[in-house]
C-alpha cells in the first residue's frame, strides 16, 4: 500500500471527510438563509413562499432553520439531528423545484440541486460530526 493509500483508508480520513462534508453544508445553508433578508428580503420570501403553494409565513420558520442549522452545521454542534431536521425543509424545496425538470440552471430552478442536498444531508447523518466539531468538545 502506498502512502496516499494508506492516508485515505486511514480511520482519521472518515472524520475529515465528515468535516469537509459538515463545512460545504454548513456553508450552503448559511448563504440560503442570508439570501432570504440580504437579498430577497424577508417580504420577498413570503410572496415566493405564498406563490409556490405554501402559507407566506412559513418563509420564517424556514429561514431560521437554514441559519441555525447551516450555523450549528459549521461549528459541529449536533449534528447528526441538524442534518435530519434541515431534510424536511429540504423537502419543501424538492416540491418547488419538481416541475421545473431535472437542471437547476433551468427556468425556475430544477431538482438535482436539492437532491444533491439532501443526499449530503442523509450523508452527514449517518457520518455523523467529523473532525474539529463543538460536540466532540462537549463529550470530552
Amino acid at each position: 500500500m502506498n502512502r496516499i493509500d494508506t492516508i485515505l483508508t486511514a480511520p482519521r480520513s472518515t472524520d475529515l471527510a465528515a468535516l469537509l462534508l459538515r463545512l460545504g453544508l454548513g456553508a450552503v445553508f448559511l448563504a440560503h438563509a442570508l439570501a432570504k433578508p440580504l437579498v430577497f428580503t424577508l417580504p420577498g420570501t413570503v410572496a415566493f413562499f405564498a406563490a409556490s403553494g405554501f402559507p407566506g409565513w412559513t418563509a420564517y420558520p424556514v429561514f431560521l432553520a437554514e441559519l441555525l442549522g447551516g450555523a450549528a452545521l459549521l461549528a459541529g454542534l449536533r449534528t447528526r439531528l441538524v442534518a435530519l431536521a434541515l431534510l424536511p425543509v429540504m423537502a419543501g424545496a424538492l416540491l418547488v423545484h419538481l416541475p421545473n425538470g431535472w437542471m437547476f440552471s433551468g427556468q425556475g430552478g430544477g431538482w438535482e440541486y436539492v437532491a444533491f442536498l439532501m443526499i449530503g444531508l442523509g450523508a452527514q447523518a449517518l457520518l455523523g460530526d467529523g473532525a474539529f466539531a463543538v460536540s466532540r468538545l462537549q463529550r470530552s
